[in-house]
């Protein structure tokens, strides 16, 4: 996965900074990220959620709202209303690259602002809130105490997170006067709400009422456990691919063909996790999964081993190979599974000097059969494609691309 810097110009005219989280592979879509009230494009969820989302073909633009992070400006003389029309101008960048985006993503009131901004961005069919507020007012429940300062003085200083926040007069107006109510009606856009019932800056009834107000196609899934923020790395993980896998009814997720010589496509394995084994493996248009390691090896366990891949291999291929044999005599066969198991032993145990590994296959068949024809399912087990490969061996050509 690439990231790319970009900077494109916010609607005070302040140069706003981006990040662009680009597929390895196939680029198949194109998400626009806003994150929560006074955070950062470079908040932990919004991080791991635009990562895994690129590891599933899906490039997500990302950037800071004015005055925030390292966008310039003055966060202070921001409003609700200002928010918004930085995300248009987000979307006419992504749109002038020819990436128009087609998924928009909302943290907290970076929802309800995408929400707000949904309707606008015509090449947009789909539209996720993770945490958002139905009311953007219920933010300045977040420095009641300074309210008066505010409204006295017209800026004021709030402490969220652990840090001083300057907040002007016009944003509390702007933000109390606020409602996205018709906004949500005139979607006409599918909607995923994520929220968690835990939330304690934005209670679940909020997703409540963001779900009755809202047309379908709409759904709601609940995030056990999880907190506002999405701290944890593993809720940031199920939030990514519950997307992914709801974006792909309305985004076009399929990638081109293959390229020539790999009639069944590339086998593409990225890695997820800098810090860990986790790795992504995509093969084809819909095929993903995780490989990782277990606890005991430094791994975090989210996915097979590579060795357990492998097994998974002979064993896929071994019953499929059992199956189309039966099918093919019209053997009563009624189902069939294999337990394979995998070790190195001292190839002296083998006849040999050396170490060699060993797969132990077990087969179970059922049904009606009769001795013969089990020997004969046995024999035809030895056939299978990724058995001879194993026994054979296999040339691996291995080059460092450009």
């Amino acid at each position: 996965m690439g990231i790319e810097r970009i900077n494109f110009t916010g609607h005070s005219g302040a140069t706003l900074a981006a990040r662009l989280d680009m597929p390895d592979g196939p680029h198949l879509a194109t998400a626009l990220f806003a994150h929560c009230f006074t955070c950062s494009k470079d908040i932990a969820a919004a991080k791991r959620i635009s990562a895994r989302l690129a590891g599933m073909g899906i490039a997500v633009l990302r950037f800071d709202f004015t005055g925030l992070g390292h966008s310039d400006g003055e966060f202070e003389n921001t409003t609700f209303t200002s928010n918004v029309d930085d995300l248009l101008l987000a979307a006419k960048h992504l749109d002038s690259m020819n990436m128009a985006p087609d998924l928009l993503i909302g943290h907290s009131l970076g929802g309800a602002a995408i929400l707000k901004a949904a309707p606008k961005i015509a090449s947009a069919k789909a539209v996720v809130t993770i945490g958002a507020p139905f009311d953007p007012d219920h933010v300045t429940h977040n420095f009641n105490d300074a309210l008066s300062e505010i409204k006295a003085k017209g800026v004021g200083e709030v402490m969220l997170g652990g840090r001083p926040v300057r907040i002007g007069r016009d944003f509390v107006e702007d933000v109390s006067a606020e409602s996205i109510a018709d906004s949500i009606r005139n979607l006409n856009k599918s909607l995923l709400i994520l929220h968690a019932p835990l939330d304690n800056t934005v209670s679940i009834d909020n997703a409540a009422q963001i779900f009755q107000h809202a047309k379908h196609p709409k759904s709601f899934v609940t995030l056990c456990h999880s907190d506002h923020l999405i701290t944890r790395p593993e809720d940031a993980e199920y939030v990514a691919n519950v997307i992914a896998g709801w974006a792909s009814r309305d985004l076009d997720l399929r990638p081109p063909a293959p390229p020539i010589g790999a009639p069944e496509g590339v086998v593409r394995v990225t890695e997820a996790d800098p810090d860990g084994f986790l790795q992504d493996i995509n093969s084809g248009p819909s095929h993903h999964l995780q490989a990782d390691e277990p606890l005991a090896y430094g791994g975090t366990n989210r996915g097979m081993s590579p060795y357990g891949l492998l097994a998974s291999g002979l064993g896929a291929c071994t019953s499929m190979t059992i199956r189309m044999y039966a099918r093919r005599k019209k053997w009563p066969l009624t189902r069939v599974w294999v337990d394979v198991t995998h070790n190195a032993m001292h190839a002296q145990d083998a006849g040999g000097p050396s170490k060699i590994d060993r797969f132990n296959r077990e087969i179970h068949l059922e049904g009606d059969l009769d001795t013969d024809q089990r020997q004969r399912l046995l024999e035809i087990a030895d056939k299978c494609p990724v058995h001879k490969t194993l026994e054979s061996g296999a040339e691996i050509k291995t080059v460092l691309a450009d």
